[in-house]
């Protein structure tokens, strides 16, 4: 019997053979941290270890509340700042040009790579599995650990096979699949489960699909997600990778399996993610007339450049009827979007352009809803009080979803777009 992708890079990763259920003890290619570094280190430092095990190994990104919102998360950030001289951290992106959302700058910038091991203090760090690596999120005690001793012990998780064929109908794409696998799996349905994805329709996805894919993995419960590594990989590579450890890893074709699933996206309509769970799903089409009060593009799952253009395609020449904010994932897209006057476009439609960075998605800064508010999101979670307001409403959806709902001031199935 074959091995599954989990298998294959936990296994080597181990120097073992390896199955589904046993547990190994590895060293991570990389540890990633945002603003709950300053919490990490607290940890770190009561252990009693007075240097990090490999400073080269540590990424620290400050992406939540850029710039500071509060005087709390100032003095978080200066202490961060603080413990990155202190410690040598190399890898620091502050509130500056390279900056950005930290799964956008891993992937970005080199750190995700086929085959290596990623660890991060966020929940969507298997987003970067869109880059062929097996990239999960951990505790921060857990990471306090890793710091200090170099290892972290992973039980090999069980794996589901997705596999997809077809193409997606104009104004259908990556985000409407997911919601419609989460609603299908429910947010319980894949616990502790490696997610790959297969088909060849994945060789035609961009890697920000892909990102997509894997980044909402954990909203149904799994360990991580994953992508066959290819050709796009090695040319979005190219010159950035930062470890010499990857390798091109995928499941063998006899792998075991735990669950299959089999999706025709030729099949897959606009799908919207209704209050307050990300498995409540619906059809785009079953909720048009649901009035709003916001949309939001943007967050680790929906800010990229072809989600800005697509945005942008659809907002051209016209004028949104509700505040929409736009939250660029990184600078170097916000620069893009500049230079391809996509913001020159969002700006003449009404649009809002906030600096890079989490902000709303989470509730911190620049579009937080109040009571009874309604928000049609580009996010990956719509938890009551999630931005903000216990008492305000969440729907998910795509990027074309939320910049064609934004015209009219109420949920739109944008496949009218491309009506006639």
């Amino acid at each position: 019997m074959g091995k599954s992708f989990a298998e294959k890079v936990l296994g080597r990763a181990a120097g073992i053979e390896v199955s589904a259920g046993d547990v190994v003890t590895v060293q991570p290619d990389f540890c990633m941290c945002h603003e709950n570094a300053a919490s990490v280190y607290k940890t770190f430092q009561a252990i009693g270890t007075k240097k990090v095990w490999d400073s080269s190994r540590i990424v620290i990104i400050l992406d939540h509340t850029v710039p500071a919102s509060t005087e709390a998360y100032a003095d978080i950030h200066r202490m961060i700042r603080e413990l990155v001289v202190e410690q040598g951290i190399e890898h620091f992106y502050d509130l500056h040009h390279r900056g950005g959302i930290c799964h956008q700058i891993m992937c970005q910038e080199g750190y995700a790579a086929p085959g290596l091991i990623i660890i991060g203090t966020d929940s969507h760090t298997c987003t970067q599995g869109a880059m062929g690596a097996f990239a999960t999120g951990i505790g921060r005690g857990e990471m306090a650990a890793v710091w200090a001793a170099g290892q972290i012990w992973l039980k090999v998780p069980a794996s589901m096979k997705i596999t997809l064929k077809g193409s997606f109908q104009p104004g259908v794409c990556a985000k409407d699949l997911i919601l419609k696998i989460i609603g299908d799996v429910k947010s319980d349905g894949a616990d502790y489960m490696s997610i790959e994805f297969h088909g060849e329709c994945i060789e035609d996805m961009s890697i920000s699909e892909r990102m997509t894919l894997c980044n909402m993995a954990v909203e149904m419960g799994a360990k991580n997600a994953v992508c066959r590594p290819d050709e796009r990989v090695d040319i979005s590579l190219q010159g950035r990778t930062k470890s010499t450890n990857y390798q091109k890893i995928w499941a063998d074709s006899d792998a075991r399996y735990a669950a299959e699933l089999f999706y025709n996206l030729d099949e897959i309509e606009p799908a919207v993610s209704k209050p307050h769970r990300v498995d409540n799903y619906a059809k785009a089409s079953q909720l048009v007339g649901t009035k709003i009060d916001q949309a939001f593009i943007g967050t680790c799952t929906n800010a990229r450049i072809e989600d800005l253009r697509i945005a942008a395609d659809i907002l051209k020449g016209h004028r949104v009827a509700v505040r929409t904010i736009v939250n660029p994932a990184s600078y170097k897209v916000y620069r893009q979007a500049v230079e391809e006057g996509i913001v020159q476009t969002l700006l003449d439609a009404g649009c809002t352009i906030n600096h890079p960075g989490c902000g709303p998605c989470l509730g911190v800064s620049g579009g937080v809803l109040g009571d009874g508010e309604v928000c049609i999101s580009t996010g990956n979670r719509n938890f009551r009080g999630r931005m903000g307001s216990r008492n305000s409403f969440i729907y998910l959806g795509s990027p074309m979803t939320a910049a064609y709902s934004a015209l009219y001031g109420e949920i739109r199935d944008p496949r009218e777009v491309f009506i006639g």
